[in-house]
């Protein structure tokens, strides 16, 4: 099916301008999103739009009660050419392969004397069962895979929130990848020792990385849990980031439930998250079900698909999840993106774009001011027919507070008394895929 243009209209027109019309002649889309939308859709103006930009998202660094204004500009991941001595492969010597575990070669580099320099860790084309942890502190730490494309090089292991610890330290550590002394111990070790009957969603990444300037490029993370489970909560993260500066670049993050956990976060200071963490993400895939792009870092995704399944049978499902606090007015930005599903959501189940997650109220409801308030802009993106045209916007996670768009004149973007999920200049996609 094709799409014509459609030319602008008073704000005032009804929410079914807000959705592409179709026409058998001309394959060109045109957005014909409107402000100020609706109170389940809203939509931001031209003028709003302007401050939601990459450089006003990695603007600030440090501590949020005194940042430090660096104005982060991430460049293109360079890998060509590089000499390095951590190549993995299926077997030492082969292709110059000198271990057969990404979490052996990690934590050989951190154990180099690199005076700080970046490390590059060279994947050659394979399936790699097993966790990657990269603690915080470490050098600049850059995995790549050496294939033709990201699917040719696989990190995997499946890890479900609701294993117990002693299912934990089986499935991680069977051979003692992790051993007191490595500088790794510590994440292993906090979830190891859970004085709980589950490890929870923190300890379920497959890859964990809590160091700044940590790179990936060119291959796939797999929480293989994916459909051995039901429809229940089963958090299963693929990559799990907490330290500043991180990004990804043609890579593939698959799972279900909680796919990235784009986090700010420090292990070592009783998870202290009172600081920013900035994320860049671009050419890349990410998959999953229910809330599988969540977390409280300032994030940017770049050229990026979203796609939704349906196969696990969850019900309800949301691609994001933004726990960003009230006094911070960046989250995730998504620009030049694709957000598509599968079958499932070709009827009348659809899936939403996301919902605030009210982390920490759900003994005391959301207190405004006072709780996260999720912070998520789409912009110059499509969005196909798999998603909830009406009310795109889901309760919040941890309290089920309704969403509530703020549509009124001289709005503020930041009030503490609405959502603040919006969109700008997508095409929205109705019918067909």
């Amino acid at each position: 099916m094709t799409f014509t243009n459609l030319s602008r209209v008073a704000a005032a027109l009804s929410v079914s301008l807000l959705l592409a019309a179709c026409s058998s002649n001309k394959a060109e889309l045109v957005s014909t999103q409107l402000a100020p939308g609706t109170a389940t859709r809203p939509v931001l103006s031209a003028d709003e739009a302007q401050i939601f930009t990459q450089r006003n998202y990695f603007a600030l660094s440090g501590q949020y009660a005194q940042p430090l204004e660096d104005h982060w500009i991430p460049s293109l991941i360079s890998t060509d050419s590089v000499q390095t001595q951590f190549v993995v492969g299926s077997q030492v010597g082969v292709d110059g392969a000198t271990f057969t575990s990404v979490q052996e070669a990690v934590s050989a580099s951190l154990r180099a004397r690199n005076h700080g320099n970046r490390i590059f860790i060279k994947l050659l084309p394979g399936t790699y069962t097993g966790t990657v942890y990269v603690p915080a502190g470490a050098a600049p730490i850059t995995l790549f895979g050496a294939g033709e494309s990201a699917d040719q090089v696989v990190i995997q292991l499946a890890l479900d929130s609701m294993i117990s610890p002693e299912t934990y330290r089986n499935t991680v550590n069977p051979k003692g990848e992790y051993l007191p002394g490595d500088r790794a111990w510590y994440m292993y070790n906090v979830c190891a020792t859970k004085q709980k009957e589950t490890i929870d969603t923190i300890c379920s990444a497959v890859v964990w990385s809590q160091s700044n300037n940590f790179q990936m490029k060119n291959l796939t993370v797999v929480n293989s849990l994916l459909d051995t489970v039901d429809g229940g909560a089963h958090q299963g993260v693929a990559l799990r980031t907490d330290g500043d500066k991180a990004q990804l670049e043609n890579v593939r993050l698959i799972g279900r439930q909680d796919t990235f956990f784009v986090n700010t976060s420090d292990i070592q200071n009783n998870y202290v998250t009172d600081h920013y963490s900035r994320v860049y993400v671009k050419n890349s895939y990410i998959e999953g079900d229910v809330d599988y792009v969540f977390g409280r870092a300032n994030a940017v995704f770049d050229n990026v698909e979203f796609h939704t399944v349906s196969s696990r049978g969850a019900g309800e499902a949301y691609v994001f999840a933004p726990d960003t606090m009230p006094q911070i007015p960046f989250g995730f930005l998504v620009i030049n993106s694709r957000l598509t599903g599968d079958g499932g959501f070709q009827g009348d189940t659809k899936a939403k774009l996301g919902r605030a997650w009210d982390q920490g109220a759900r003994e005391t409801g959301y207190v405004a001011g006072q709780t996260a308030n999720g912070q998520l802009v789409i912009r110059d993106s499509r969005i196909d027919s798999s998603y909830d045209v009406l009310a795109p916007w889901g309760a919040a996670a941890a309290t089920n507070r309704p969403f509530a768009g703020n549509i009124a004149p001289n709005r503020d973007l930041n009030d503490v008394n609405f959502n603040r999920l919006w969109e700008y200049n997508n095409i929205v996609v109705v019918g067909e895929k």
